[in-house]
């Protein structure tokens, strides 16, 4: 998911002096943080707010302002709200809202971003030059989209008759359904890139969502569907993966696997890619919508917290650093090896909780493990969605199936739970702490 950090871009970069962002974010001027979390996506609110509520609740509250958010974002997205919007379901504005009106006076909002992370002195640098230290770490800075890992695109993009698109973006997530409402007759294609990506099952969402669209309005047999991607099969989850491909064969999509975008001539709506033989295939398109490569943000990658891919290397189990024990990391930008989304964040933020909460009140760890929980709700059409839930291993970890039974079987329930529920317990609870992903409001008890 992609909120502040997570976002991957922003409108504007603060840039304040250090003398500013003190006094802006605190009722006295201060640079030493008793919690300092970088990154106010959703899972630097999330954990910003749990670990205050977890210190009150333990009996030993914080002060105001002992927990310090680092984010010079102007605004906090809903990403996977993004989809929702690239189907016509929602408008985008229901998706953004002003960093700093998130904030509980109890958390202070330093508006910069860190430039350099000096573990060993237990400090960060942010990009005005100012120090800011703290008794503990929690890094929630998100992915890095490579927009222009991929020549034409951010030029296709910028050009509301290109017919190339994207959900991965707040300014293009619209342009998505204008072009998928606008297509009469064609090829509509759907990318995916190899490698790893934040909801790696949202590029076949939007397939599908289209799919249906053109099902529904008569348009079915003039506009061919392909879904392109680099990776192996529809889903990295076998379970899952059969369903989808058996899905797939029956609505007569197209697809094509290992097969990676590497360029667009929007001049000639030509899309370029590269199989795993290094051979290139072209492919004529009248809409593209395209799911940018992504990595790690610059700024961890050179970071001595860092690991060779350029992740935050946290214990996977634990989630705090392998080398330095007061520093922690959760969502996208942690070296987790498993799917990259908010739900997975929603069981991650009460493990860091609880195992900081544990190391700065009696010096070691809780029991508190994490299993690799993740979920990705797969929209495949209007009313219906396929609930994937899934940990460590590629294992499902089903919720309702003992209620509803098989997950791969498509639900309205579920269809509501993405277009209605989710965004609403993410506004209302899990930036502010109160969500536990499958606990729902209950926060988990580690043994």
């Amino acid at each position: 998911m992609i909120v502040g950090y997570l976002a991957g871009s922003r409108a504007f970069h603060a840039r304040v002096s250090t003398s500013f962002v003190r006094l802006a974010s605190t009722s006295t001027s201060r640079d030493k943080f008793k919690v300092v979390v970088v990154g106010g996506g959703s899972g630097g609110l999330a954990v910003a707010n749990q670990i205050y509520n977890r210190f009150k609740s333990g009996g030993k509250s914080l002060n105001p302002g002992d927990i310090a958010v680092l984010d010079a974002a102007d605004y906090h997205y809903y990403q996977p709200g993004w989809t929702l919007v690239g189907a016509g379901l929602r408008p985008k504005s229901d998706f953004r809202q002003p960093l700093g009106s998130l904030f509980p006076s109890y958390i202070s909002h330093i508006p910069e971003n860190v430039a350099t992370f000096s573990p060993t002195t237990s400090s960060v640098t942010t990009s005005s030059g100012g120090k800011v230290e703290y008794e503990s770490l929690v890094v929630a800075a998100g992915i890095k989209i490579n927009w222009d890992a991929i020549p034409g695109l951010s030029q296709a993009l910028a050009d509301p008759k290109s017919g190339v698109s994207s959900i991965y973006s707040y300014d293009t997530c619209d342009k998505v359904w204008r072009d998928i409402s606008n297509l009469q007759s064609g090829n509509a294609i759907f990318t995916q890139p190899a490698g790893v990506i934040k909801c790696a099952g949202a590029p076949q969402k939007i397939m599908w969502m289209a799919w249906d669209h053109f099902q529904r309005t008569g348009k079915g047999y003039d506009v061919k569907v392909d879904f392109v991607t680099g990776m192996p099969s529809m889903f990295s989850v076998k379970k899952y993966s059969d369903a989808l491909n058996a899905l797939r064969i029956e609505r007569r999509i197209g697809a094509d696997f290992q097969h990676n975008l590497v360029s667009i001539d929007a001049g000639n709506k030509k899309a370029t890619f590269k199989k795993p033989d290094g051979t290139t295939v072209d492919r004529e398109y009248t809409i593209l919508h395209v799911t940018p490569p992504m990595g790690p943000l610059d700024f961890v990658k050179r970071s001595p917290i860092a690991d060779a891919t350029g992740w935050v290397e946290v214990d996977s189990s634990t989630l705090r650093h392998v080398k330095f024990g007061n520093v922690f990391s959760l969502g996208d930008c942690s070296s987790l090896p498993t799917s990259k989304t908010a739900a997975a964040i929603t069981s991650q933020a009460p493990v860091v909780t609880e195992n900081l909460f544990s190391f700065m009140t009696v010096g070691e760890l809780s029991n508190a493990r994490y299993d690799g929980y993740t979920s990705c709700p797969l929209l495949t059409g209007y009313g219906e969605l396929m609930l994937a839930e899934f940990k460590y291993g590629l294992e499902p970890k089903e919720s309702f199936a003992r209620y509803l039974g098989d997950q791969t079987a498509r639900r309205r329930l579920f269809y509501h739970f993405k277009k209605d529920l989710f965004p609403w317990a993410y506004w209302n609870r899990m930036i502010k702490g109160t969500w536990f992903g499958p606990s729902g409001p209950f926060r988990p008890h580690f043994a």
